[in-house]
């Protein structure tokens, strides 16, 4: 079982500490319910309490990174989609995200077969547009 989780009261956690796990609890909310999986049945997969899931979700439990790796592998996503830092790689320049990579990051956030069908709506194009 995956443990290792320190509780500490708000007054204990800084701010930014604070914030950066609240992002990073949202953003594994996110990735779940995108893959359409619940809080017991990503619980069970990564050997932990329902409850210590509904904790990281919710950013008010430091979450150890052997378990974030875990995490990220059950959801099958990168430790950066988790952490949040891939978008700024995947940009390659400063400034705002183009259209089409903002539109690439909405469909990441679908349900598995509704990603499938957008891309499959894709290919149609793509081999339209080669013809």
């Amino acid at each position: 079982m995956l443990a290792s989780t320190s509780f500490l009261p708000d007054s204990l956690m800084a701010a930014a500490d604070r914030a950066f796990y609240e992002q990073l609890g949202q953003r594994i909310a996110e990735h779940r319910k995108a893959h359409g999986i619940t809080q017991v049945e990503l619980a069970k997969t990564l050997g932990i309490a329902q409850q210590t899931l509904a904790h990281y979700e919710g950013g008010t439990v430091r979450i150890a990174v052997a378990t974030l790796t875990v995490v990220a592998k059950a959801l099958e996503v990168s430790i950066e989609d988790l952490l949040g830092s891939s978008s700024a790689k995947t940009a390659g320049k400063r400034g705002p995200a183009s259209r089409l990579q903002q539109q690439l990051d909405q469909i990441s956030q679908l349900p598995r077969a509704k990603q499938k069908f957008v891309s499959q709506m894709l290919d149609t194009v793509l081999q339209q547009a080669s013809s």
